[in-house]
């Protein structure tokens, strides 16, 4: 069984989650935007091990606490696509931005295309290259448990930004409506921001992608 818990992080309250397996403990923290000791907090109380980090997209507020997360856990990080590198490269520039505290660029172990899996512990993650909000935004999606980890893509009754550089609405609406409604109604997701919800929801009423829009 995989289970996740949201961990509220940065000023601009980006889901970070924690990931762990059942069965043998083991954790991933996906998108540690910032506040680390909130987040090692989380890890101390679930009494899991962080084996990896994995990123769905290049913003400072998902992406900003990685370097030193896993610099201070020696951990590997995955993902996300290699389109959102130059976000990744540019997060110093991004503190300075948004006005968050001074934060280093990494480089991902392992970058992540369209039908790669990660895993976390003895949990297989699909994993589905969805741009629009960013080139290179990736999901998370756990079929046995049908959860997505969706980041900036989809939220509750509202859709990513697509006015930040390469950012694309046509295709962030195609990410959503051909490779994220097809996983099934049923499947709740984690946005980047706000609260859960399920594809079935918004196929019904969110107003920029549902069925009737």
């Amino acid at each position: 069984m995989l289970h996740c818990r949201t961990i509220p992080v940065t000023p601009f309250e980006q889901n970070c989650s924690l990931l762990w397996c059942d069965a043998t403990g083991r954790a991933a923290v996906v998108d540690p935007g910032g506040d680390i000791e909130r987040i090692l907090a989380a890890v101390r109380e679930e009494g899991v091990q962080v084996e990896k980090i994995l990123i769905t997209h290049g913003h400072i507020d998902h992406a900003g606490g990685t370097a030193a997360l896993a610099r201070q856990l020696k951990v590997p990080i995955e993902g996300p696509q290699e389109e959102d590198r130059f976000w990744i490269a540019g997060m110093p520039q991004q503190s300075k931005m948004f006005g968050f505290p001074d934060v280093d660029s990494f480089e991902p172990g392992r970058w992540l295309n369209d039908g790669d899996t990660v895993t976390v512990g003895a949990e297989t993650l699909q994993v589905i290259h969805a741009p629009g909000h960013t080139p290179g935004h990736v999901v998370f999606f756990h079929p046995g448990s049908r959860l997505a980890i969706v980041g900036d893509v989809l939220f509750a009754g509202s859709i990513g930004r697509t006015d930040f550089p390469r950012g694309d609405h046509a295709t962030l609406v195609a990410s959503i409506r051909k490779k994220l409604f097809p996983l099934g109604d049923d499947v709740t997701f984690v946005p980047g921001h706000g609260p859960r919800s399920t594809f079935g929801q918004e196929r019904a009423y969110n107003p920029y992608v549902a069925d009737r829009a």
